[in-house]
């Protein structure tokens, strides 16, 4: 009798995930390497994160495709480095700079395949969410698109730099993390019925500066705080008169980080009320390594993100810039309570997303993200490889490349200047280019062949993004 229960089990689970799963796509604004409780934070609560890595995979080399905003984005949702894409640094307001028409989004590939597709949250690919001649979200792949551009206006509170579905918004009442939750819930409500899969871009503006909290977040956090809260609102030239630029402490962070704990928790929550649990692959990740206590503008006074003790912070691609979190969830497939090892990038989304739901790859571009469905399911990690950052810097640092546990910094004249055994050496204090000089002309002519071939990429654009 236990047998035959045990074979209809079985047979239900390959059954339910022999249908097209489901896909929720989390990617979180500024997260560092060690903000969460499952990566050894001390102080922030975050239980719902915490679960879904007791549930999933956790990654302890995971990259973001780049370290700042703009080009992490057009890597994640394009399976491509983000220079292919012309989209080599964030995207200021007006600049004319987007995504082009060309690029094929992990949301429209899905939308070909049948899949109802949302945007809800950041978008930050274009320079201007009203102006139609710029491909907007609806004209990437998604039916239905709810948020802002690059940051929060004034803060994450009450924000009036909205949109739906390319049209501007009154000031919205609440908290960013919480109006997406409330979106996103809401959105799945009306396709929970449906026969179609979703896919759901869920992009929080949390923890991104310049951020405010419900009174209670604050109050928990209110031994790390140190006098009054005054926010730092954005969206002019500099802080505005009634802003207090002093350091108050890490508590208004700590109270940020699990108020988005908490909102994601909630739309876990929903996943599971609508019975999705079972066929929804949930993949979590942070866009780029966070603001440190080392604020380099106005507007990230009293930011306090954690890289876990990696060096560099958010805009360098020393570890603590481009490792973040991830964590993968997929009940029945994902074995629960796995941590890896492997080192992967927020490309292989695009690849592993696309091969999970069953729609083949684009064979008319280089999609650099590999499968990591083998990894997944508890096998062997992808077979050794090469990564492949770039982001201009006013430090001249501006590739960094790595094969097996060797990265190598290069500047902007495409000459090694830093190089490191991250095996013995994650935190990247000590320079090996003077030693290994067989392994620097190891490395170097690997990316000066990856980087040609990205500059010779038939897709990249001509005009190409200038600011820094």
């Amino acid at each position: 009798m236990m047998l035959r229960f045990l074979l209809a089990s079985l047979v239900l689970a390959v059954t339910a995930h022999a249908a097209r799963p489901n896909i929720v796509l989390i990617y979180v604004d500024d997260l560092g390497y060690g903000d969460l409780g499952c990566y050894g934070h001390p102080i922030i609560k975050t239980p719902h994160l915490d679960a879904l890595a007791a549930e999933g995979m956790r990654f302890t080399q995971y990259y973001a495709p780049s370290a700042l905003c703009s080009p992490s984005r057009a890597g994640l949702l394009t399976g491509r480095s983000p220079y292919r894409t012309g989209i080599k640094s964030w995207i200021p307001d007006g600049s004319g700079i987007y995504l082009h028409r060309s690029e094929l989004t992990l949301a429209a590939l899905l939308k070909q395949a049948g899949y109802a597709t949302a945007l809800i949250g950041k978008w930050h690919l274009n320079s201007d969410l009203g102006d139609p001649t710029q491909p907007q979200p609806n004209d990437l792949g998604f039916d239905y698109a709810y948020g802002h551009n690059a940051f929060q206006i004034p803060t994450n509170h009450n924000p009036t730099n909205l949109y739906r579905n390319g049209q501007p918004l009154p000031m919205q009442p609440g908290y960013t993390a919480q109006l997406y939750a409330d979106e996103a819930i809401a959105w799945l409500e009306q396709h929970s019925a449906a026969t179609a899969p979703f896919f759901l871009y869920l992009a929080p503006a949390e923890p991104h500066t310049s951020i405010e909290n419900p009174p209670e977040y604050n109050a928990q956090y209110s031994a790390f705080t140190k006098g009054p809260i005054v926010p730092i609102p954005s969206g002019g030239p500099g802080p505005r008169p009634e802003a207090l630029l002093v350091p108050r402490g890490p508590g208004e962070y700590y109270a940020n980080v699990a108020y988005l704990d908490a909102q994601l928790g909630r739309v876990l929550a929903a996943l599971d009320r609508l019975g999705h649990r079972d066929n929804t692959l949930v993949v979590f990740a942070s866009d780029n390594g966070p603001v440190t206590s080392q604020w380099e503008n106005w507007y990230e006074v009293n930011a306090h993100g954690e890289t876990g003790g990696l060096r560099g912070r958010k805009r360098h691609l020393y570890e603590g810039g481009i490792r973040v979190p991830a964590i993968v969830r997929f009940p029945s497939v994902v074995p629960a309570g796995a941590v890896t090892n492997a080192p992967a990038t927020g490309l292989d989304f695009f690849t592993s997303i696309a091969t999970f739901c069953g729609v083949a790859l684009p064979t008319d571009r280089t999609i650099d993200g590999v499968d990591l469905g083998r990894l997944l399911r508890g096998g062997a990690a992808p077979d050794e490889r090469s990564f492949y950052w770039a982001l201009p810097h006013p430090d001249g640092k501006e590739f960094a490349f790595r094969i097996g546990d060797w990265k190598l910094i290069i500047n902007t004249q495409l000459q090694p200047i830093e190089l490191y055994d991250l095996a013995r050496d994650p935190i990247e204090m000590n320079n090996r280019l003077a030693t290994e000089p067989a392994r620097v002309a190891a490395l170097s002519a690997a990316f000066h062949k990856f980087h040609a071939a990205v500059l010779a990429d038939p897709l990249r654009p001509a005009k190409l993004q200038t600011n820094y």
